[in-house]
């Protein structure tokens, strides 16, 4: 089996080298030349709860060749545009694109590549790029061989196609196949939106979230307007990293208090983690600010659903990326303040 891993950055360059290090045919492409050219020269490097330091083969997108049976997609949504004709050129009728991008990523692939063609794979590691061929693994040892991601075909089948790729992604961390991979990719979304959208909004870890009780409170309007929104799509959600997503939904009298043990229980393990949203902000790229709150926001919209919370999320980091800064934690903590934010007790 030919894999290719379109996308090196922090988690494409810890798949690429658990694979590698299986012995697998894997290619990893990516857009950036020093990045590709450190690959090639020094190895795939991995530093923090995972040391890894293995040889692999890189190329970028116009250096492709050949043709692949297996596709791990790990760009940027905003880069599907690019990357989507660059992978149909070298995938054949039975080939596989696994979506284990952020957001809801299944709906475009299928329709680019085909339903026959898809899989979705939610991805429950935490990774930081730290320069060309380096990524930092944030999550716990624990966590990767308890969770790293879940798989599943779009309606909910267990095929021997989704087996066999099980297996390849094994050689990184335990996989879990999926019957629901929409209400799987909600509850990743639920994570996306409330911390890695906070992380974006504030300019901090997950960890500085879960210290601040005021952050703590945005965080726990967010996810509730996720959990409503869901239910408003009839989505069922699945439960995530052993806690039931439903759980956080806020009740009359709103008891955002009572959440504070759920959010401790689901963030800690990834309190070192810094978005990859964030992280495109600091590099001064696009990030998927639409793809992720803009997205629970969106539906929101379709639904009937207000968002207000969400919605002043993309609204700071837009406003971030408009003017070429990072935000600052202080001064957008005070713009939710308008929303009625307050301490977490």
């Amino acid at each position: 089996m030919r894999i290719m891993i379109m996308g090196a950055g922090s988690l494409g360059i810890i798949f690429g080298a658990h694979l590698a290090e299986a012995g697998l045919d894997v290619t990893l492409v990516d857009i950036m030349r020093d990045n590709v050219d450190a690959l090639n020269s020094k190895g795939a490097r991995v530093t923090g709860s995972v040391e890894m330091c293995v040889p692999v083969k890189a190329c970028t997108p116009d250096e492709l060749e050949g043709v692949f049976d297996l596709v791990l997609l790990l760009t940027k949504q905003v880069n599907n545009p690019a990357s989507f004709p660059r992978i149909m050129a070298h995938i054949h009728e039975n080939s596989t694109v696994v979506a284990m991008q952020n957001g809801v990523p299944e709906t475009a692939v299928a329709e680019y590549f085909g339903e026959k063609r898809t899989l979705g794979c939610p991805v429950g590691l935490g990774a930081t790029w730290l320069g060309p061929g380096l990524s930092e693994s944030t999550s716990t040892l624990e966590r990767l061989r308890s969770h790293a991601c879940e798989l599943g075909e779009l309606d909910g089948r267990i095929t021997p196609r989704l087996k066999e790729v099980q297996a390849q992604l094994e050689h990184v961390g335990k996989v879990h196949l999926l019957t629901n991979i929409w209400g799987a990719r909600w509850s990743k979304l639920f994570i996306n939106s409330t911390f890695s959208g906070l992380s974006a909004a504030f300019n901090c870890t997950y960890g500085d979230v879960l210290a601040n009780d005021v952050a703590l409170y945005c965080a726990a309007r967010i996810g509730d307007e996720v959990v409503r929104v869901a239910r408003a799509q009839g989505i069922k959600i699945e439960p995530m990293q052993g806690e039931r997503i439903t759980d956080f939904e806020l009740l009359e009298p709103v008891d955002v208090a009572a959440k504070r043990q759920l959010y401790h229980n689901l963030f800690s393990p990834h309190a070192k983690l810094k978005a990859s949203m964030l992280q495109d902000m600091e590099k001064g790229r696009e990030c998927e600010i639409l793809f992720i709150n803009g997205h629970v926001s969106a539906c929101g919209r379709k639904s009937g659903m207000p968002t207000p919370y969400n919605d002043m999320v993309v609204t700071l980091v837009q406003e971030a990326q408009s003017r070429g800064v990072l935000p600052v934690f202080d001064d957008n903590l005070a713009r939710f303040h308008a929303l009625g934010a307050k301490p977490f007790v």
